[in-house]
């Protein structure tokens, strides 16, 4: 009998490891959800429209990324949506329906999303995933914002967080209903087998992609609906992207990504560059 550490079974890794991505239901509960939505209404509310922040494009992203991008890796950063300028640069809507995401640090910086980050569930989760000293190396509360929410493009998360070897793993929780009219997930599945197609890298003169991208087939990417408080588990190899929502609903979500730092190197050359280690979730 082989004994799994951490609240995974092994019919869930077997599709996990099958499919490279895994939906669990109801990871987070109704007061989860609530209290981490309401923190970042909060957190809207006391932002100031005029101080310095930029546009996030996964369409333009070399051309999007300045200071305020890198610098967001250990700070709570605030994103623009692309479409939610005017000509003059005026907002066409309310700061709350303007912008596209908050990030990278909100696990480090905000006790309401450290406690989801760090708690026994997450880190059980990721034992039963093999990590033996996991870091969340960035965190995204994104808004999927109705009529304007922005396209991501197909992309594989082991481009942007690599380390040698590759160990990352993106943890997408829904905390609105995430549906194909919302602009839901979608993914191929079984593409994480076929390895890491390209790097995103930073150096002296910014970043830029190693490799041009691939085309893909949309008609090998399957939808991933999921109900509020369902956890998506996505392998750094998985290619993934997610449509512009074009709805009148938004799709609320936060994202974390996981790397491993036992017997792995994070690479110099990734957009993330921080000044202090982040803390392990634990220890094996």
């Amino acid at each position: 009998m082989v004994v799994i550490e951490g609240n995974l079974s092994s019919e869930q890794l077997q599709f996990f490891d099958s499919n490279g991505y895994l939906v669990l239901e109801s990871f987070a509960s109704q007061e989860e959800i609530q209290s981490m939505r309401k923190r970042m209404e909060e957190l809207l509310d006391e932002f100031d429209c005029s101080s310095d922040t930029s546009v996030f494009s996964t369409k333009n992203q070399q051309q999007t990324t300045n200071d305020h991008f890198f610098e967001s890796a250990e700070k709570i950063s605030f994103f623009w949506e692309e479409k939610a300028f005017d000509e003059d640069r005026n907002l066409k809507q309310p700061k709350q329906l303007s912008i596209n995401k908050v990030g990278h640090a909100l696990h480090e910086k905000d006790a309401v999303f450290n406690k989801f980050s760090s708690s026994g569930k997450v880190s059980s989760m990721l034992r039963s995933l093999g990590y033996q000293r996991p870091v969340v190396i960035q965190s995204m509360y994104i808004f999927k914002q109705p009529g304007i929410g922005g396209e991501v493009v197909p992309h594989q998360d082991n481009s942007f967080l690599y380390t040698e070897p590759t160990t990352c793993t993106g943890l997408w929780l829904a905390l609105e209903d995430a549906t194909i009219v919302n602009g839901c997930l979608w993914a191929i599945p079984g593409s994480h087998k076929n390895g890491l197609v390209r790097r995103f890298l930073r150096d002296e003169s910014g970043v830029h992609f190693d490799k041009p991208s691939p085309c893909y087939n949309q008609e090998d990417f399957v939808s991933l609906e999921v109900k509020a408080g369902s956890l998506v588990v996505i392998h750094g190899d998985l290619i993934h992207q997610s449509f512009e929502n074009q709805s009148s609903k938004s799709r609320h979500a936060y994202s974390l990504h996981v790397v491993d730092t036992n017997g792995c190197k994070w690479a110099e050359d990734n957009w993330i560059r921080r000044n202090v280690d982040p803390e392990p979730l634990f220890s094996s």
